[in-house]
């Protein structure tokens, strides 16, 4: 490859890939390559869809559902690096292509999904699907290939399918837009500090400071907007006025008048969704989304989100006064405000439950919380992970492992862990490729994206602990799938299914064992004293009604805008305000997600009408976790197999029936409200 040249030498993203596993030749791949794979793949997809399309041949399931299955692999390919390095690192290079290249690829995705000779084909098929002695996957398949035509709009005349595809595009410029001016607004601020104030800052805190200090060029500490920074602040900082201005800034994310407000992207984001639902004949975008998802529809959701909200605001009020008890014996006057919530909240749980943070903290090394991660699957289900050095990597802080079980290799597990810049904030699971068996065995490469403060050690919170496994959770996901189909691989489930197996494996990280036997202090390695271990597990309940209140709230405003009768009227600031008053939120606890900066809901479309999933899915969670607690052993074989039975299914079967063939019988909310203590609040 020359060096002044890359394009001179074949295109990596189109080449064969001949490293380790068929990993992405990471070392090789630079910004320029991008848009000439781009062009590439999407041209050879085309080819593929107008030869199903124009086959003379009868519709049959091979010559049209598995024929659609084939295509489009070289697209998915550089999709899935283009998508996960825009993420992961970001950069000027990479956001001007993502602006670039996502409207493009909608009108792309549209073109194939409203091909009308296509759909015909599969139409047809559809029609005859009694007759065709299709197996079980096969079946499931083809329902939800016809289902996805229709929710693209491919049964709609050609005003509309031309309507449908305007929308498409125009909501992918909006989606990246405001992903990049929320990742701009967290880039953008800091707060420097020096010596004089760090008081009630903890040792590994002021460290992690002092490396965001450093990595930004500045002398002394700074705090960030990164999570795993910004949090702990708001519970140690003593300064008020510190913690104030953090928070603040933490919650105008996506606010600040100019070119990265994004304020003025929601309404247009909510009435084009809401255009294209009444477009194929639903009354709201809510309506839409949630008729194909386990829940069915906003009724339902509503009854959940109901079912904890008011429990949930009276054990808030009470946590308020606990609070607000022990700040008056401090000098304290007034009204808690949001940025003192976790504050007083830490010395609460200090007093009541002898529970200190910045104490247990030392005992969560992020390598050993990592390798319970990997141990847990072990005993669950016989994988193992093996580090290999000798595959590219996009970046120094990234870790390859090999996953291996009893019959040979599973997949690639790719692990970054840390926080910097241009790297997206939040925690999240993706894949460089997913598993699928249509031709050959593909073996997946799943990677977990976390952003933990970079120190040394580094040291996690409880709360990281557990996030770390829900993230590893939605990778064993990937991992385990054993499908024949790429479209029924892994996480491509319903969105209110898909975090059950994250959820559900953060259980085994709060496992006294698990505590026992990695929980092990970082200058010592003397594990986590039992006295310290248990104390910490009867805790869980406390300030449940903060993080319930904080979750629901942004779920019930997800279902409020995305059910808004004219989304292109609104106000975003007013309907907030509005939206607070209505619903009785707190004035001393915030939204975890403000509009603005609500990247679940206004970065993409995956969950939109869908953030109360984590909700649905912790009814299972918690109810599922009971059948290993019913068996007398977190690790019972059996409940593991059919666990693992459930992982490996993908989309294969309804989700629900995957459940029932788990546990037995339907979930119950009665898991999830004592594991909240929201039951006699």
């Amino acid at each position: 490859m020359s060096e002044s040249n890359p394009l001179l030498a074949p295109n990596p993203l189109l080449t064969p890939w001949d490293t380790p596993f068929g990993l992405p030749p990471f070392d090789r791949i630079r910004p320029e390559h991008v848009a000439p794979a781009f062009e590439a793949a999407m041209a050879e997809n085309l080819e593929e869809i107008a030869a199903i399309g124009n086959d003379p041949a009868e519709p049959s399931f091979a010559n049209t559902i598995e024929a659609l299955e084939r295509s489009g692999r070289a697209l998915t390919r550089v999709g899935l690096v283009f998508s996960n390095l825009v993420v992961s690192l970001g950069g000027p290079a990479l956001e001007a292509l993502d602006r670039e290249m996502s409207p493009r690829l909608a009108e792309h995705g549209m073109r194939v999904a409203l091909d009308p000779q296509v759909f015909a084909r599969v139409k047809s098929l559809y029609a005859r699907r009694e007759e065709l002695g299709l197996a079980e996957d096969q079946a499931r398949l083809l329902e939800r290939t016809h289902l996805g035509f229709i929710r693209s709009g491919a049964a709609l005349d050609e005003a509309a399918k031309a309507r449908m595809t305007e929308i498409s595009a125009r909501l992918a410029v909006l989606h990246t837009q405001f992903g990049q001016n929320v990742l701009h607004d967290e880039n953008d601020w800091h707060l420097a500090l020096d010596g004089g104030d760090l008081e009630g800052l903890p040792a590994f805190l002021r460290d992690g400071m002092a490396a965001a200090a450093a990595e930004r060029g500045l002398p002394g500490f700074a705090v960030t907007l990164s999570r795993s920074l910004i949090e702990p602040f708001l519970t140690f900082s003593a300064r008020r006025d510190l913690r104030e201005t953090a928070y603040k800034a933490w919650i105008a994310r996506g606010t600040h008048p100019g070119e990265h407000d994004n304020r003025p992207l929601i309404p247009e984001i909510l009435a084009l969704r809401a255009e294209r639902a009444r477009l194929l004949g639903y009354e709201t975008f809510a309506a839409f989304r949630l008729a194909d998802t386990m829940a069915g529809s906003a009724t339902a959701v509503q009854g959940l989100l109901a079912e904890v909200w008011a429990p949930a605001k009276r054990k808030a009020a009470a946590e308020r006064d606990r609070l607000l008890a022990l700040a008056r014996r401090e000098g304290f006057e007034g009204d808690l405000a949001p940025w003192d919530w976790r504050y007083y909240a830490e010395k609460v749980r200090l007093t009541d439950y002898a529970l200190d943070e910045a104490e247990l903290k030392p005992f969560f090394v992020f390598g050993n919380i990592q390798l319970a991660a990997f141990d847990t699957a072990t005993r669950l289900f016989g994988v193992t992970f093996t580090p290999r050095e000798d595959v590219p990597l996009y970046h120094p802080d990234v870790r390859a492992y090999e996953v291996r079980d009893a019959d040979g290799h599973v997949g690639v597990f790719l692990a970054d862990p840390y926080a910097r810049p241009g790297k997206r904030s939040g925690a999240w699971m993706s894949s460089y490729r997913d598993q699928e068996d249509l031709d050959r065995p593909v073996s997946p490469v799943i990677i977990n994206n976390n952003n933990f403060a970079k120190s040394d050690p580094v040291l996690l919170s409880f709360d990281d602990a557990e996030t770390l496994f829900h993230e590893f959770g939605h990778a064993l996901h990937g991992m385990l799938s054993r499908v024949r189909y790429p479209s029924q691989s892994g996480t491509s489930v319903r969105r209110d299914f898909v975090e059950l197996p994250s959820q559900i494996y953060e259980h085994w990280m709060a496992l006294p064992e698990t505590l026992q036997r990695y929980a092990l202090h970082h200058r010592t390695g003397e594990p986590v004293p039992e006295a310290l271990s248990a104390r910490l597990l009867s805790a869980r309940g406390f300030n449940q009604g903060f993080a319930t209140v904080e979750y629901t709230s942004s779920a019930l405003i997800d279902m409020a805008l995305h059910g808004h009768p004219d989304p292109a009227s609104i106000d975003i600031d007013r309907f907030e305000r509005e939206f607070l008053a209505e619903i009785g939120m707190p004035a001393e606890i915030g939204f975890r997600h403000r509009p603005a900066h609500f990247q679940h809901l206004f970065a993409g479309g995956g969950y939109a009408a869908g953030y109360y999933s984590y909700l649905w899915a912790e009814v299972l969670d918690a109810d599922g976790f009971e059948a290993f607690t019913e068996a007398g052993d977190p690790f019972d074989a059996a409940t593991a197999a059919r666990l693992r039975t459930l992982l490996s299914a993908g989309d294969t079967r309804d989700p629900m029936e995957l459940f029932v063939h788990f546990r037995g019988r339907l979930p119950s909310t009665a898991a999830l409200l004592r594991g909240r203590e929201l039951v006699s609040a």
